[in-house]
Order: C-alpha cells, then sequence, then structure tokens
C-alpha cells in the first residue's frame, strides 16, 4: 500500500501542472489537486502504472469530476502514458523504486526524472543557449521532501541543491516586490492578458530571471540569518503570498513544464 501511494502521490502532484494558465479560467491547480485527492481515496489502484498508461480524456475528465474537455486533454493523457509505461518497463511499475534509486540525492533524482520521462525535460533555447529549468523534475523531489518532512522517501543529502521553480506566480510576487523589474512591452501584455509562447525570450527570461532572484536572496538570507535558507522555503513562501492575492496579474502561457 505504501509503494501505491508513493507512485499516486507523484502522478497526482505532477498530473496537476500540466498546463498552466489553461483556456478554462474555471479550471485551477486546487480543483485538480483535490479531484485527484478524491480520486485515490476512493480507489487506492487509481494511479498504478498501468492504470495510468490506460486513462483516455473521458476517463481523466469523470476522474476529476470535470463537465467538459481538458485544456490540452490529449497531451494530459500522453503524459499520463508516458508516465505509466515508464515505470512499468524501469522501476517495477513503482515510483517508489524510482526514488529509492536515487541513493538519497536529490539532484540524481531530478537528473533520473528528466532522464527517463521526456514530459519532464523543460529546457529551452535562448540566444542560442540551452537552458534547463527543470521546474516539475525537482517539484517532485521537494515535494518529497516536505510531506516526508526530509525522513523515509524524503531524505535527500543535497536538498540545497534545488532551485525554486520556475512558473507564473513567483515571477509577479518577484515583480510586486521590486525585485524584478519587467520592460513597458512585457508589463503592457501582462496587463492585456496576451498570450506570451512557450520558449519565447520573454518567457525564458521570466523563469530564469525568478531562478537567479531567488538565489540570491538565499544567498543574502544566509548571510543575515547565520544559517542555511533553502530555495524550496523561498519558494513556497514567495508562492503562499502569491495564491492569497487574487489581484496578482500574471504572465500567460499555455505549456507542459508549468
Amino acid at each position: 500500500m505504501e509503494e501505491v501511494r508513493e507512485t499516486s502521490a507523484w502522478v497526482a502532484r505532477n498530473s496537476s501542472h500540466v498546463t498552466i494558465d489553461s483556456s478554462d479560467k474555471d479550471l485551477n491547480y486546487d480543483h485538480l489537486a483535490k479531484g485527484l485527492k478524491e480520486a485515490l481515496l476512493n480507489d487506492h489502484s487509481a494511479f498504478d502504472a498501468d492504470h495510468l498508461r490506460k486513462y483516455t480524456g473521458p476517463q481523466l475528465r469523470e476522474l476529476l469530476k470535470w463537465p467538459r474537455s481538458l485544456p490540452l486533454e490529449e497531451e494530459r493523457v500522453r503524459l499520463l502514458h508516458e508516465v505509466g509505461f515508464e515505470l512499468e518497463r524501469s522501476f517495477e511499475g513503482k515510483a517508489s523504486k524510482l526514488v529509492e534509486s536515487c541513493g538519497k540525492s536529490a539532484v540524481k533524482l531530478v537528473a533520473l526524472v528528466t532522464r527517463h520521462f521526456p514530459g519532464f525535460r523543460d529546457h529551452s533555447m535562448y540566444k542560442g543557449h540551452q537552458v534547463f529549468l527543470y521546474k516539475r523534475a525537482q517539484i517532485f523531489a521537494a515535494d518529497l521532501w516536505g510531506a516526508f518532512k526530509g525522513q523515509g522517501y524524503g531524505e535527500f543529502n543535497d536538498i540545497g541543491s534545488i532551485t525554486m521553480f520556475a512558473d507564473y506566480i513567483v515571477p509577479a510576487v518577484l515583480q510586486q516586490l521590486g525585485v524584478l523589474k519587467y520592460s513597458s512591452t512585457l508589463e503592457n501584455a501582462i496587463r492585456a492578458s496576451s498570450e506570451i509562447g512557450a520558449g519565447t525570450e520573454e518567457e525564458v527570461e521570466l523563469r530564469a530571471c525568478s531562478i537567479f532572484a531567488v538565489e540570491k536572496m538565499r544567498e543574502l538570507l544566509s548571510i543575515k540569518c547565520g544559517k542555511q535558507v533553502l530555495s524550496v522555503e523561498l519558494d513556497l513562501w514567495l508562492w503562499s503570498v502569491g495564491v492569497q492575492c487574487p489581484s496578482l496579474q500574471h504572465h500567460r502561457t499555455l505549456s507542459i513544464y508549468y
């Protein structure tokens, strides 16, 4: 049962991040997370690897109790199939085996996830350079660390190597705090709710600059506090501030990497 819960927890967390700003304004993270949790409570095998490989769009909607097509529905289903297939092929169908194989290294776990699951390979080309952001792969390790309080499946000897998780809430909070400054063109686009394309210079800059800014904040806070401050902790605080501010204006990007 513990192994089933571990597989399910991973799918629940990462399925809910398949897309950031959906074309359906009523579908948000809380709705997805609640639906997946209820599905798991009703059927502990709902997210077993062999089930993940077989889900259809209508079945996923039924699982979430959602009355209409999901944004990027085909892509969501494809990614679930990908996870189920690779868990069965390489990890005996168990996410717990994936976690155990990392040797208590969050960095190695991120590398394993991005190596085995293409849907987690969150990187872009920026002015001729390849930029690796790996938001969802890193948040998997961080969620395990937080859920298990740094013990058991959540014990990592290098959790301090994980950066913040670059999506859309934290950049907006950093901008409000004056840590990031947007160009007038970018600020106008965000205020107008214009879509900023995935992989564009603006989108990569928003995410990459957020990571850099949080790392600088972490360094300064660690010096001031006299102890290590984790980027994981800073991200959680910034994200919590953002989701509690309904008027927060953030960039809108349709992507599988948030």
